[in-house]
């Protein structure tokens, strides 16, 4: 398979690298970044991440790809489409993701990745609609979801079967946006 690219005006959405692991999990251990994700990360933890995604890229042609800055090649974090996650309303269906450095926050860079992400699964996928999730409290992801054009789905909101009850990051809420619907 060749290497997946896609560009933007300022990003390049790609395939992970082994050099990708060391900044990935500095993202990771950062306690602002994770704030909503789940608890700091262990080296190895983000090693087993960036295979995942390079295991998804390989089998089924996409996966949350590596972003970084056209302009000076650093690694600003993730965006990109995968499976949704099985035992949740998204299993069975294309989620997007993304998750950045703290430094790379309020420049744009995760709307302009999402934009071409979704581009790209409306362009090269069979799916309808391409869906979105995360815990109420992240009012940052829940707002980029809004300016991309996606709606939220209250009906569909769910307890994340993988986190504990009582988990503060259990609850999940839902968005999504449509085939047809206007890409902001």
């Amino acid at each position: 398979m060749a290497d997946f690219r896609l560009e933007t005006e300022r990003l390049v959405l790609r395939d992970w690298r082994e050099d990708d692991v060391a900044p990935f999990h500095a993202l990771c251990s950062d306690a602002r970044v994770m704030e909503f994700l789940g608890p700091l990360q262990e080296r190895s933890e983000a090693e087993a991440a960036v295979e995942r995604q390079n295991a998804l890229q390989d089998l089924v042609g996409y996966c949350f790809w590596a972003l970084e800055r056209r302009s000076d090649g650093a690694f600003l974090g993730f965006c990109g489409l995968k499976p949704g996650p099985e035992g949740t309303p998204l299993d069975g269906v294309t989620e997007i993701g993304w998750r950045l450095a703290y430094e790379a926050w309020g420049q744009g860079y995760a709307r302009e990745a999402a934009l071409t992400a979704l581009a790209w699964g409306f362009a090269n996928l069979f799916d309808q609609t391409i869906w979105a999730m995360t815990v109420p409290a992240n009012l940052r992801s829940q707002g980029l979801m809004q300016r991309l054009g996606m709606r939220r789905h209250e009906r569909l909101d769910f307890d994340h079967p993988s986190l504990a009850e009582g988990d503060p990051l259990r609850r999940h809420v839902v968005y999504a946006i449509g085939r047809g619907d206007t890409l902001r």
